[in-house]
């Protein structure tokens, strides 16, 4: 049953993801080139939206759907780490038009070349896996 409903909301946002045009590379375009206020207003209204939803977590203590206390734990802070991982990210959100969530979007939508960036991501995460212990963190 949780399945059903993390597909339907999954589903929605999707649609809200498409109707906004968050997953359009023509937008993703123009905010790389600061020619348009658009995804700076989506990503900020999700960030205002992130941060007080954290704050009534911590503040009320609320609890997951399966009674299990919710906690973040603190990341390492290292420069490496963001810059690096920053950089990788934003040349393959430049370069596919997309960031992962609008990829599947994207797919869903029917534009399916987009399966050929998805096959990468994917492929991407396999190799990170692979090397991570490797890697500096």
């Amino acid at each position: 049953m949780k399945s059903i409903v993390y597909l339907i909301i999954g589903i929605f946002f999707g649609i809200v993801m498409y109707k906004s045009e968050a997953a359009s590379w023509f937008r993703i375009y123009e905010m790389f080139e600061f020619g348009s206020f658009h995804m700076y207003g989506i990503i900020g209204s999700a960030l205002v939206l992130g941060v007080i939803g954290i704050f009534f977590i911590k503040k009320f203590n609320i609890k997951a759907i399966g009674g299990q206390d919710m906690s973040l734990a603190p990341k390492d802070k290292s420069i490496a780490r963001y810059l690096f991982g920053g950089i990788l990210f934003g040349l393959g959100w430049a370069l596919a038009g997309a960031c992962p969530g609008p990829m599947y979007v994207l797919a869903g939508a029917g534009f399916l070349p987009i399966l050929v960036v998805i096959g990468g991501a994917l492929l991407g995460t396999f190799v990170y896996g692979v090397l991570k212990s490797k890697l500096p963190h």
